[in-house]
């Protein structure tokens, strides 16, 4: 009875002693294992412990900016497919190990709403009906990593979250006093006149630079070119006046997106370039329009403020007739071959580079089905041109690997004019 005691004490005694070890050993390997970054925890801390719901301060993220390739192959992605990984997964699953080098993503969307951005410029309260990116620094630090380009795309004066706040510097309608004018999709606009609207603009562009972009491109820096246009009250109305009040929003631009006025924010920010690199899109007939079209928009205007110009010229946009073509949605070689043609005699002629130059491609259905080949045309059709940079526009960031070559081919194309 007494042995069987003692065996019975024994053994609790030596299963404490292993439990023991086991827990000691635990520690020892948890607290090796952390200073080489083996295990990471979550720097959130959990306010039903805590008793608090203010989050451990997190390093800041250093960027640097990567400089602009000297062929820029882009696709766009909006905000909404950015904002989730399951989403923009499925994109990189398709361009990855192919030609592109760049991507296009939404920093402020045709909803107005900025993706990403400070409480100075948007409160959360109206942060508008479009998509939020609540992780943009650290993905575009990831798309850094994967060696591409990024881009933030503004749609700078369609803006009808802005204007439905600052009725003040909208276009408004002169058939309903006090409320906005809208286009044809029901979309407001800003008076691209309105001063203080510019340095909003000039604040969004900065920040986008400040978390990391490389680059800021203007889209809709125009007055708008459908709806009941005669109902817009705006101060001026003459084409050559519009054209005037666009280029003198390109000279602010350019005078205030440098560097030394970028705020820092949370970021740590590594210059690497001497001013912040900018790119506006156009209308494709810029490139063969002798006036501004009504919206203000000129291309050669555009030369002196922007580092790239980037004409959309989607052969399904343009109308019956355009180069002898009944269907030109259905010629996409010729309609792109045409038009940046153009664009780069009109680029030499004012002493301008014609690799400032950058070609939107279509890949979407729209006048007729696109297939890969359609869309290669067009990239074809811009080498051909003299040209070597390109960036492909689907609405939903739709694309097709068999739009692309693999990462290191080249493309056949003719000598590049300098």
């Amino acid at each position: 009875m007494i042995s069987r005691v003692w065996e019975h004490g024994a053994t609790k005694l030596f299963t404490l002693v292993v439990l023991t070890c086991i827990v000691l050993g635990g520690v020892y390997m948890l607290a090796c294992l952390l200073p080489f970054g083996r295990i990471s925890f979550s720097l959130e801390q959990d306010s039903s412990v805590t008793g608090s719901s203010t989050p451990i301060k997190q390093e800041p993220i250093v960027v640097i900016h990567r400089e602009t390739p000297r062929a820029v192959k882009a696709i766009y992605m909006t905000a909404c497919i950015a904002s989730e990984k399951r989403l923009r997964d499925k994109v990189f699953a398709v361009i990855r190990d192919t030609e592109i080098n760049s991507i296009v993503i939404d920093y402020k969307d045709y909803t107005g709403t900025i993706s990403y951005a400070s409480t100075t410029l948007q409160s959360p309260q109206s942060a508008g009906k479009g998509c939020r990116i609540t992780d943009l620094p650290e993905f575009i630090a990831e798309l850094h990593g994967f060696g591409l380009y990024t881009i933030a795309r503004i749609t700078t004066f369609q803006d009808p979250l802005y204007a439905s706040q600052h009725i003040d510097v909208a276009i408004q309608s002169k058939s309903h006093p006090g409320m906005t004018w809208k286009d044809t999709h029901g979309l407001a606009y800003i008076y691209p006149g309105a001063r203080a609207y510019w340095d909003h603009v000039v604040a969004m562009s900065r920040e986008a630079y400040d978390i990391g972009f490389d680059e800021i491109n203007f889209d809709y820096i125009r007055f708008p070119s459908d709806g009941v246009l005669s109902d817009m009250l705006i101060p001026h109305t003459a084409s050559s006046i519009k054209a005037s009040i666009l280029k003198e929003f390109f000279v602010y631009l350019h005078d205030n997106l440098d560097p030394s006025l970028v705020t820092q924010g949370t970021s740590t920010v590594v210059q690497s370039k001497t001013h912040i690199v900018t790119s506006a899109d156009l209308f494709g007939l810029t490139t063969s329009a002798l006036d501004d079209m009504g919206i203000g928009q000129v291309l050669e205007n555009t030369f002196p403020y922007f580092d790239y110009v980037a004409p959309m010229v989607y052969p399904s946009h343009f109308a019956k007739g355009f180069n002898g073509f009944a269907e030109p949605a259905k010629h996409p070689y010729e309609v792109v071959l045409s038009s940046m043609s153009r664009a780069v005699e009109r680029a030499v002629t004012a002493s301008t580079s014609p690799l400032k130059l950058r070609t939107w491609i279509q890949a979407f259905d729209l006048g007729t089905v696109y297939t890969p080949d359609m869309v290669r045309a067009q990239m074809k059709a811009t080498y051909d041109s003299g040209l070597t940079s390109w960036m492909i526009w689907n609405a939903a960031s739709v694309y097709k690997k068999d739009y692309l070559l693999g990462a290191g081919s080249s493309a056949t194309s003719t000598t590049v004019r300098k």
